[in-house]
């Protein structure tokens, strides 16, 4: 495979503005490509390395994810668990009804939280985060900080909608306390040191620093600035493990928990880190008719969301090439990773660009299609 229309593309995303890209694919296991384009530094004298590393942002929920479905296949909690059986302060939750609030008519359930259709937003801002911080400190740590959110009122009664919020900020959480681990160890033990993923992160340390590409914004008249290397709006205390967005990482780590997951949850050297039965679950459709709705705004055409990923449900030539169940998730940095069980195919694309919706709308599709059309020649 050649993918000569995939390179023309990455080698034209420079031009509009972007300091530079990363992409790798593989297949059962097998690396099939690998190419980048651009720099790594704001001054475009360094070209991109294979080694850089990436806020992923909302990549995260990937992991955050996987991880609850490792729990769920243990039988150490259940889709329909409520949420206050881990956390009792969302039993308390009330939700919004006009200038008031009432009580939810059905209990907040971790199906919920991984479907985003918990009722929770996505206000970083919320009083009860500025409260936990003011309270806890430098100090303030995820369970902390995700309690005090139990005070927001919710959007909506669980189950009835879908909302992209801070849920899977609250499902670390959980993940703490039904594994009894920090969020990150957790990761660590189950995920990460299985896989051999060496830069995987909450922490910006010395090392990832020295190895990050340039973060830069994107304006409304299309120019770029770079941003602070330690700019994560969702790191919201030093302690804080941010399940939604919190994780920095480089493209050889995402590309191989990528390739696993395509592959039945199996490594290259045979580490199982997911039963296929309990993937299918994880990309199964979770949204009904109104959730749908609310879902499509977000024009990801031919897909709907499952249990913290989008999944496709429609064959081409609705939403461009494709395969019926592949799976996966983007960020708010423009990473996007793609998960293709039938095919045992995966792909992860790296940038570095906030507040790029041409990225979503444009690059990522368009970067599947280029993918498609060369594995199936």
């Amino acid at each position: 495979m050649e993918f000569k229309e995939l390179t023309a593309y990455l080698d034209s995303i420079p031009a509009l503005g972007v300091p530079g890209c990363d992409m790798a694919i593989y297949r059962d296991h097998q690396p099939i490509y690998r190419h980048s384009a651009g720099f790594r530094d704001a001054d475009k004298k360094q070209p991109v390395r294979p080694d850089d590393t990436y806020w992923l942002f909302s990549c995260s929920k990937l992991f955050t994810t996987c991880a609850a479905m490792q729990l769920i296949e243990q039988g150490k909690m259940n889709l329909d668990d409520p949420v206050s059986d881990y956390l009792p302060a969302y039993g308390n939750v009330r939700v919004k009804d006009g200038d008031t609030t009432r009580p939810p008519r059905r209990p907040m359930t971790i199906r919920h939280l991984m479907s985003m259709q918990s009722g929770l937003n996505y206000d970083l801002s919320a009083p009860s985060i500025a409260q936990a911080i003011q309270q806890y400190g430098t100090a303030a740590t995820t369970r902390q900080i995700v309690d005090a959110l139990a005070r927001e009122p919710l959007e909506f009664d669980p189950g009835e909608n879908f909302l992209y919020s801070l849920s899977h900020d609250v499902l670390a959480a959980v993940i703490e306390v039904v594994s009894g681990k920090r969020f990150s160890e957790y990761l660590r033990d189950n995920i990460w040191q299985p896989l051999g993923l060496s830069s995987m992160s909450f922490k910006l340390t010395e090392d990832l620093r020295a190895r990050q590409a340039v973060q830069v914004m994107h304006h409304p008249d299309d120019t770029f600035t770079p941003m602070d290397c330690n700019d994560n709006w969702f790191h919201l205390a030093p302690e804080y493990e941010s399940g939604g967005a919190g994780l920095i990482g480089d493209v050889h780590d995402l590309i191989t928990f990528l390739d696993a997951l395509s592959c039945g949850g199996e490594s290259a050297d045979g580490k199982s880190i997911l039963a296929p039965e309990m993937i299918q679950l994880w990309s199964a459709n979770q949204l009904g008719p109104q959730s749908r709705a609310s879902f499509d705004s977000w024009n990801r055409r031919g897909y709907s969301y499952g249990l913290g990923v989008r999944t496709r449900i429609t064959a081409e030539p609705l939403g461009g090439r494709g395969q019926l169940g592949e799976f996966g998730w983007d960020g708010a940095a423009c990473a996007w990773a793609m998960i293709d069980p039938v095919n045992r195919l995966s792909a992860f694309f790296a940038m570095h660009v906030r507040s790029f919706g041409y990225a979503y709308d444009v690059i990522h599709p368009t970067i599947r299609d280029l993918i498609y059309q060369e594995v199936r020649q």
